[in-house]
């Protein structure tokens, strides 16, 4: 057989007596072939037979068929000559399914050549032979019955092949859907996908074999082949498989690789696909829509690589613009998550022209709430089953507080960023959402140090979202030396700084008491040992053995102790000139802004001014080194802190 441009000639030496026409291809075949093993040929060449009418002849003049050499491309013409017309029937297939490459391979079936089915192939050749009407009862062992039995025992027993032999049923509708191919195939792949190892992004993910073995499907996974369904039987596959209540993470799996193949942009593989690969924009929309729709509600595996495909989701729907309940759905998707989160995920650019920053805020503000509502429904649902343990709670949400610090200070150098929306994002988390604040301290430095036109009174309000409680020594030194920082913020970090030197020296102290008191213990021995004279004599001598040992152990506790006390001592009279320092300078402000108020009424505008330059609303106690608590010293700060 061999196959000439437009045309296919089967080359048994006798002369065709039946055209065919298939799309743009004439196949040049024989009676007594096809009519052997199609009932359709054997209806349509009787008909025409029956009718010489509709018979045509072949012509009789000299033929010439070019025929393009496989070696060098020159044309040869061949003369066929005819000594006599002879009548030959024409029979035209339009809308054939599988086109002309199926026809071929059913019209080779009928010659008794040996065909090939594969998963490609199969369903296009099962449809062209229930259009020729190749049935069992008209042949034995008919294209029907072996392309049903392959199907059966090979396609729907391999999850790969299922799906390839699904994609070749997309240009078969509807035939493919009346006979039962497209269904056989989704609940195939339903089925196997339920056995699959469901670990999200650990591919390769193994494939169970009928004998209940795993096979290793090797880096080309059958989630690749999935991703070349068309949108409608993809849908139709992930309905079925969330009907079979398969594992959230295999059908999140399923999406992820979907929309990685056809949305630009999510993901750094397909940034470089070609231009002729990537749908339109209304396209990328409704696939969107439909995996943003599907992705289950379950929270994702502890892999952060499915958090920032989330991400990447929400910043295409923002360049799309899709419907708002689409972006809110996939919003709190992510919030249920957002520890998993990077800084980098969090940096979305803001597409609105409504925004005047550079980053979009408002939409991690969102995002935020929508954790800590999460949160606040775990904690009230384990509060009713009696289960208090908060510790993976609490873990999560200091991740999310360091997140949130990183994320202040990488925006805080945008100068758009108004105080009140910072202000907002930094007191959005709980007080025990940070362990120290020398993150959140680093942010206000940014955002001071990037707006230095902000007054007074609202640079105090930044400084204000610190706890100086919670701030390191490092950080507590660094704040010190800051020019940035209001004179208020400064004194309060200086407070605080001492009061830990003290609360470090007190306990540093206590604890060396410890040991010293550890020095009674070889006489307490002793007295027993006196007491208990009425027990044996061995039990004296080991008595006796133990004390000086533990003598030695204590002594030598002791002198450690000592050393570390005259260190300690040293660090307390460093600290004693400190406090003493800001004493006097104190007392300095003090007699400056009496000598102020004895000048009198004109120079009452001077005094008001230098004093709320100064902080000096405060009561200078809070420097004094006697002062009685720190409860005393926070009353008196709050009570005369300016309106």
């Amino acid at each position: 057989m061999a196959t000439k441009r437009q045309a296919w000639f089967c080359t048994t030496g006798l002369p065709s007596d039946v055209v065919v026409e298939v799309d743009d291809m004439t196949f040049h075949l024989h009676k007594f072939p096809l009519m052997s093993k199609s009932n359709k040929f054997h209806g349509m060449i009787t008909e025409q037979e029956t009718n010489p009418t509709r018979l045509r002849k072949s012509s009789t003049t000299t033929a010439a068929e070019e025929v393009e050499d496989s070696g060098d491309g020159e044309i040869e013409e061949e003369e066929v000559e005819d000594e006599e017309e002879e009548p030959y029937c024409h029979i035209s297939l339009p809308e054939f399914p599988g086109g002309s490459e199926a026809f071929e391979v059913a019209a080779k079936f009928c010659y008794g050549v040996k065909i090939e089915l594969s998963a490609a192939n199969v369903a296009p050749l099962r449809c062209a032979g229930e259009v020729l009407e190749m049935t069992e009862e008209y042949s034995e062992d008919n294209l029907i019955s072996r392309t049903e039995r392959f199907l059966s025992q090979t396609v729907l027993k391999s999850i790969k092949d299922s799906i390839r032999t699904l994609k070749s049923c997309e240009g078969l509708m509807p035939m493919a859907e009346t006979l039962g191919i497209v269904q056989k195939c989704i609940d195939s792949i339903g089925a196997r996908a339920s056995s699959t190892d469901p670990s999200l992004f650990g591919w390769p993910v193994n494939e169970v074999e009928p004998g209940g073995r795993r096979k290793n499907t090797g880096g080309d996974s059958w989630f690749e082949e999935l991703a070349l369904l068309s949108l409608p039987l993809f849908k139709r596959l992930i309905f079925a498989m969330k009907a079979r209540n398969l594992s959230p993470e295999v059908i999140e799996s399923c999406l992820i690789h979907y929309a990685k193949r056809y949305i630009p942009g999510i993901s750094r593989s397909n940034r470089k696909s070609s231009s002729s690969s990537i749908p339109s924009e209304s396209e990328q929309i409704e696939l969107l829509e439909t995996v943003i729709t599907n992705l289950p509600v379950e929270k994702s595996s502890s892999s952060s690589t499915a958090t920032r495909f989330l991400f990447g989701l929400l910043r295409t729907a923002n360049i799309l613009n899709t419907s708002e309940t689409c972006r809110d759905a996939l919003e709190r998707k992510i919030g249920s998550q957002l520890e998993q989160a990077t800084l980098d995920d969090l940096l979305i650019p803001s597409y609105s022209y409504l925004n005047e920053t550079l980053y979009d805020v408002h939409c991690v503000e969102r995002i935020l709430g929508y954790f800590l509502d999460g949160l606040e429904e775990i904690s009230a649902a384990r509060i009713e089953g009696g289960d208090e343990n908060s510790g993976a709670r609490s873990a999560a949400l200091m991740l999310v507080g360091k997140l949130i610090d990183g994320y202040l200070s990488e925006i805080a150098s945008d100068a758009n960023l108004k105080p009140e929306k910072f202000l907002e994002l930094a007191v959005a988390l709980p007080d025990h959402a940070r362990l120290f604040d020398d993150g959140l301290y680093r942010a206000v430095d940014v955002y001071l140090k990037a707006h230095p036109w902000l007054p007074e009174a609202e640079r105090e309000k930044i400084c204000g979202v610190l706890d100086c409680r919670k701030l390191t020594l490092e950080a507590c030194t660094h704040a010190a030396q800051n020019e940035r920082l209001p004179l208020r913020a400064v004194v309060q970090v200086l407070f605080f700084e001492q009061l830990q030197l003290r609360h470090a020296i007190a306990g540093t102290l206590i604890a060396a008491d410890v040991p010293a008191a550890d020095l009674s213990r070889p006489s307490n021995l002793r007295r027993e040992e006196e007491r208990d004279g009425d027990d044996t004599s061995d039990a004296g001598v080991a008595v006796t053995s133990v004390a000086p040992r533990a003598q030695d152990g204590s002594t030598t506790t002791w002198r450690a102790t000592v050393r570390e006390n005259q260190v300690l001592r040293l660090d307390m009279d460093s600290m004693r000139s400190r406090v003493h320092e800001l004493e006097r300078e104190c007392s300095s402000m003090k007699k400056a802004i009496e000598q102020i108020d004895k000048v009198g009424p004109p120079n009452r505008g001077r005094r008001s001014s230098l004093a709320k330059k100064f902080g000096c609303k405060f009561k200078t106690q809070v420097c004094d080194s006697h002062q009685p608590t720190v409860v005393q010293a926070r009353k008196g700060r709050n009570h005369h802190r300016p309106p």
